[in-house]
């Protein structure tokens, strides 16, 4: 468990998995739905999933739709976790994990016919953006598709950056869809589908629906119960609230060029 001496200044995600949550993508697990309902996968096709964390995500596509997953991690004890979690459920075949930098795709020699990502572009700076980006393309077999879930900045940008950047303790940079769309098109990735909608990461009705309610009762006792996490997210709280209605999520389906 992180120690809340540290929570003062930890990335605002690691905050809110200290909390308990554990949907943390912008648009919730709607948004995630959707996005997979666009990728339509089909069984045996191969799939590159970004920061893949504790591996329950990756473990869930290849259950889902009989997917051969590829996770990429860069924290070791968290590849560890997911390689056992794998072992456990008996797809060790079928989901592989593995310690990388997500800057760093090229170290992978393989091709894949999807690459997914969530919640991860909007914490790059446009350097950053540009060089996820270029991997993500090159990680692509031709007529692959980018599956990407993120932040979204729909007005005063300047301002909304500011106040992220001081809440969230990374340098969070979310676009506006059109500069989304550019920013894939100039890595060679084409838009064939998005959609937008309000962020809602911290709103209760969406707690609730993202983590069910056992979840979410444990998120509110250790809010309760620990001081700076609950000062860190009334912060956050505050934040998303005032920017509501300038900060939103989108999804993206890119698709490399046959």
């Amino acid at each position: 468990m992180t120690q809340d001496s540290d929570l003062t200044t930890a990335p605002s995600h690691v905050v809110l998995a200290a909390a308990g949550k554990t949907v943390l993508r912008p648009g919730g697990r709607v948004a995630t739905e959707q996005l997979l309902q666009w990728a339509n996968f089909q069984p045996g096709e191969t799939v590159l999933e970004l920061a893949s964390g504790l591996g329950n995500s990756a473990i869930a596509l290849a259950k889902r739709y009989g997917v051969q997953v590829v996770g990429i991690e860069k924290d070791p004890d968290r590849v560890a976790i997911a390689q056992a979690s794998a072992r456990s459920t008996g797809l060790e075949q079928q989901v592989q994990f593995i310690q990388g930098n997500i800057f760093q795709l090229e170290a992978i020699a393989a091709s894949f016919d999807y690459v997914l990502a969530e919640a991860i572009l909007t914490m790059q700076s446009p350097p950053g953006k540009a060089k996820i980006l270029t991997g993500v393309r090159d990680r692509l077999n031709p007529g692959g598709k980018f599956l990407s879930h993120e932040l979204l900045a729909r007005d005063h940008l300047d301002s909304l950056h500011q106040a992220l950047a001081e809440v969230t303790r990374v340098n969070a940079t979310p676009l506006s869809d059109q500069d989304w769309i550019t920013t894939f098109q100039q890595a060679g990735l084409t838009v064939t589908q998005y959609q937008t909608g309000t962020m809602t990461l911290l709103d209760p009705a969406q707690i609730l629906r993202d983590e069910g309610i056992i979840h979410t009762l444990q998120m509110g006792w250790n809010i309760l119960t620990r001081p700076v996490l609950r000062d860190r997210i009334l912060q956050m709280r505050r934040v998303l609230v005032q920017h509501q209605y300038d900060l939103g999520y989108i999804i993206l389906c890119g698709v490399r060029a046959a």
